[in-house]
């Protein structure tokens, strides 16, 4: 949410901090908005992945 200024406050570190700051600046350095948002990425689909597996080992409606 801090891409779009609903997150922390902007001394607090986050990587949507990180990617509205080098938003603007992405044509001349494209690989500053890279990092933080590879880590978003990453850091979401392991979330999803976990919550994924977590559901299909208990949920007893899946077990067959």
């Amino acid at each position: 949410l801090s891409f779009i200024g609903l997150g922390a406050n902007p001394p607090t570190p986050s990587w949507g901090m990180m990617i509205s700051e080098t938003y603007n600046a992405m044509r001349v350095a494209p690989f500053e908005v890279f990092v933080p948002a590879m880590a978003l990425t990453i850091t979401t689909l392991a979330f999803n992945f976990l919550g994924d597996g977590l559901r299909d080992a208990f949920d007893p409606r899946l077990r067959g």
